[in-house]
């Protein structure tokens, strides 16, 4: 299963990113693949919040149009949205102690847990998901 971060979704709906392409045809070929995508609401939730704010740079999406692609994602046959399971907790508080895992850090920490509950890969453009124990991770981009 390929798990997603918020940022590689950044990145593919940002025109103005310069990691726009790359991800754009990473994320395209994935969501037209076999294997299974994992959703973190963790991760739809970081998307909705940077791609909706007009305070930042690059591309901003209405309330309703970011709302819309997150439905296009959901209704793909190949998307599963990860929920926490049992382990959820002994895991995550593994990732957050041995993870050194502070402040913002812990929502780093939340996606790298549901990775590992799921058997996951986690994709990601973000170094610091290395500092998570059991974590198999890889940047699609480099």
């Amino acid at each position: 299963m390929i798990v997603l971060d918020a940022n590689l979704l950044i990145y593919s709906y940002n025109r103005g990113s310069a990691h726009h392409a790359k991800a754009r045809a990473w994320l395209e070929g994935t969501f037209s693949g076999i294997e299974m995508v994992g959703l973190p609401w963790q991760t739809v939730s970081a998307f909705l919040r940077v791609m909706t704010n007009q305070r930042l740079p690059g591309e901003c999406f209405s309330v309703e149009q970011a709302a819309g692609i997150v439905d296009l994602w959901l209704a793909l046959p190949i998307v599963q949205v990860l929920t926490p399971g049992d382990e959820h907790w002994r895991l995550l508080r593994r990732m957050v102690v041995e993870g050194r895992a502070p402040g913002p850090l812990v929502s780093d920490a939340e996606i790298a847990t549901l990775a590992v509950e799921y058997g996951g890969v986690l994709h990601t453009a973000d170094r610091d998901f290395a500092r998570f124990p059991g974590l198999r991770w890889v940047n699609p981009l480099s």
